[in-house]
């Protein structure tokens, strides 16, 4: 396995032409979407055990059900930040830039600012706050209003919706088209991550198996900052902007 080795500058190489970005919560955090961290926040008011576990769906549904509820009602108050936009504008012109060129974001985050933003290649392997999925006929249904009143499905009339949301201990969604993408990258892009949650957290030692470039934009290094190629910090409104600007005016 190849190991880590110190974040520096990245080597100078030819303009990838499949790139792949990983985003986590810090890139949201900046639209006012509280992360598992944040100081007073509502993951600070609940354990994981207690919300974000089958378990704790099986054990208390109604105290999860109106968790996710008010994390519903609060994502749609929110607005996609530079960040969110810069990308989408890097999926939208990087085609062009680069023949045969693609951008694929793989987010961890449930809210649906990428969406928002203008990005349409978007895996988003932790599932979606805005959908419902019904665990009897395994419909997924676009959802905004609350489930505390245990609705019907839209498709087999079954009260048994629940968030679509994958919970700790619970498989991440789409994997195979992860795995795809990361298969044909030049460069992987960590965005506003911890490098704490896994899978996600191991995308960049794949990155690095397969010889693409890694490069970290964060707030602070991550914890697997060592195993990229180049880390930059700061506020994700104004890394990633500036590494997308830059991106985009390099030249073959």
């Amino acid at each position: 396995m190849a190991q880590p080795r110190r974040s520096g500058m990245m080597r100078a190489m030819a303009l990838p032409q499949h790139i792949v970005i990983l985003t986590g919560a810090g890139i949201s955090a900046e639209s006012g979407i509280d992360t598992f961290r944040d100081g007073g926040g509502l993951w600070e008011q609940h354990r994981v055990e207690d919300v974000a576990t089958p378990e704790a769906f099986e054990r208390a549904p109604d105290l999860v059900l109106r968790f996710y509820d008010m994390r519903r009602a609060a994502i749609q108050e929110r607005h996609p930040n530079a960040a969110h936009h810069w990308l989408a504008r890097l999926e939208r012109e990087w085609p062009a830039h680069v023949a045969g060129g693609s951008v694929t974001v793989v987010t961890q985050n449930v809210d649906d600012l990428h969406l928002r933003a203008g990005s349409q290649a978007v895996i988003a392997m932790h599932g979606q706050h805005l959908s419902a999925w019904c665990t009897t006929c395994d419909a997924r249904h676009r959802w905004t209003g609350p489930l505390i009143d245990r609705p019907p499905c839209p498709s087999c009339e079954a009260r048994a919706l629940r968030p679509d949301i994958v919970w700790f201990g619970e498989v991440p969604y789409e994997m195979d088209a992860i795995m795809a993408a990361m298969d044909r990258a030049d460069l992987f892009v960590s965005i506003g991550t911890s490098g704490a949650v896994y899978p996600a957290a191991g995308l960049v030692r794949l990155a690095r198996e397969i010889g693409a470039e890694t490069l970290e934009l964060n707030l602070e290094r991550s914890q697997g900052s060592a195993w990229f190629d180049e880390t930059r910090l700061g506020r994700a409104t104004e890394v990633v902007p500036a590494w997308v600007d830059e991106m985009l005016k390099r030249k073959e």
